[in-house]
């Protein structure tokens, strides 16, 4: 997939969460017909799998409540501070657990199958992917092998 403008990483940080933000700017680049069809089929918390759906389970917000406050304005502040508001209050080490699984979903566990394929469709065969969040950050451009994004968790 290629880059996309106004979609930032999936190791940058709202508030103490990696992908939230990614999450909300998908929701708002959809409702501007800005995000690109690939990305579409992965909206939404219906799929098990999906990283929009892992966090809105981990947070205890629905995703179609989440796209609607999102919708209604406000910073990524302010929208974190409504889900905590509304959602499954999380303590520094659990948010600090979700960072470290996110970060290493399809690393020896259960997507760990679909990885390889992924690299291979995406024609990044050779690149250092461990994760599925790497092969996201490689798929859009971006080196988070050489940036050590890791660290910034």
């Amino acid at each position: 997939m290629p880059h996309v403008p106004g979609l930032r990483s999936c190791y940058a940080k709202v508030g103490r969460l990696i992908y939230f933000g990614r999450m909300l700017d998908k929701i708002r680049l959809h409702a501007a017909a800005k995000l690109p069809a690939d990305y579409t089929a992965q909206l939404g918390d219906t799929q098990f799998y999906t990283l929009d759906g892992r966090c809105c389970r981990f947070l205890g917000v629905p995703y179609t409540a989440l796209q609607k406050r999102v919708l209604e304005d406000g910073t990524d502040e302010e929208i974190l501070n409504w889900v905590h508001a509304c959602g499954t209050v999380r303590t520094d080490e659990e948010c600090h657990m979700w960072n470290r699984f996110i970060a290493k979903l399809g690393w020896r566990d259960e997507r760990s199958a679909v990885l390889p394929q992924r690299i291979q469709d995406s024609g990044l065969s050779g690149k250092p992917i461990e994760t599925l969040i790497d092969h996201i950050e490689y798929d859009e451009g971006r080196d988070p092998v050489g940036e050590r994004a890791w660290e910034s968790i």
